[in-house]
């Protein structure tokens, strides 16, 4: 039986070419040197929400949406959020505010130029807005976006903020922060909002932890993973790093079963509509 709770699924639209994980390894002036895949492994993710009637907030980084504007504007047609994920795809901790705010003026402008629309939702690529780059929300308040989901309050090489707010709050700035969800187990902040945990944790382990967290924390849970998780047949980068291969490609042919049998168990909407966030 399906759990009642609203709960927002979100897609981090970007190339298996684009993640943190490979950036030792493939810079952007390389990108074009690869045979991109989002455009199909999309479409298979649309085919799946419209069997299971469900919306999501797809957080479409800029690169993405320059080169398949038919995607994003079939992605809209279906009702679903389109939000930005940035344009290069450059974590925020590397950034200086100049280049930040230039990166994510681009691809809002670009998306709501596509669209006709005004974009109310960002997500920094890697969670990466903490400690030393908290401008990045007076940024953010400025260009006119009512939320974000760029934090991640667990310790990780790439990203981690333990001690900032575990769920939704709204902050100085003027801008809703909501947080990837983690649940306290054994005392200690667990990731389970997705991606490579979803991958790598069984399913019946993810439900667990998905029911206990709706149950305890009384919080709508939020989602979120990649177009190329379901891909297993993409390129094998087999000269990156050993961690970064295991991270990338675990579990690549479960995830999208997995996925399935996560839509029929819980129930999904956007970001805007599980926040109940404004868009004007």
């Amino acid at each position: 039986m399906r759990h009642k709770v609203l709960n927002a699924m979100t897609v981090d639209v970007e190339d298996f070419f684009h993640v943190s994980a490979f950036e030792s390894i493939i810079k952007p002036d390389q990108w074009q040197d690869y045979q991109p895949r989002v455009d199909v492994n999309t479409r298979r993710l649309l085919e799946l929400f419209a069997k299971h009637n469900i919306k999501s907030t797809f957080f479409v980084l800029g690169w993405v949406a320059e080169r398949y504007p038919d995607l994003i504007k079939e992605i809209h047609a279906q009702g679903h959020e389109v939000a930005s994920h940035g344009y290069a795809h450059r974590r925020a901790t590397e950034q200086t505010r100049e280049v930040f705010r230039a990166d994510v003026l681009r691809s809002k402008n670009h998306l709501e130029d596509l669209l006709g629309i005004k974009l109310t939702g960002y997500r920094a690529p890697s969670f990466s807005i903490g400690y030393n780059n908290e401008w990045a929300f007076e940024e953010l308040a400025d260009l006119g976006f009512n939320y974000s989901s760029s934090t991640y309050p667990v310790k990780h090489d790439l990203y981690g903020t333990p001690d900032w707010p575990r769920f939704a709050y709204k902050r100085k700035e003027g801008i809703i922060e909501i947080p990837i969800p983690t649940l306290k187990v054994l005392g200690k902040q667990t990731p389970i909002g997705g991606g490579g945990y979803f991958r790598l944790y069984p399913y019946a382990l993810t439900k667990q932890l998905v029911s206990k967290y709706l149950r305890t924390e009384q919080q709508p849970y939020s989602f979120y993973f990649h177009p190329w998780e379901i891909d297993s047949e993409q390129p094998r980068l087999n000269h990156a790093p050993l961690k970064s291969r295991f991270r990338h490609y675990v579990n690549l042919d479960k995830t999208y079963g997995k996925l399935d049998r996560l839509l029929t168990d819980f129930s999904w909407g956007t970001m805007k509509d599980v926040y109940n966030i404004d868009s004007n």
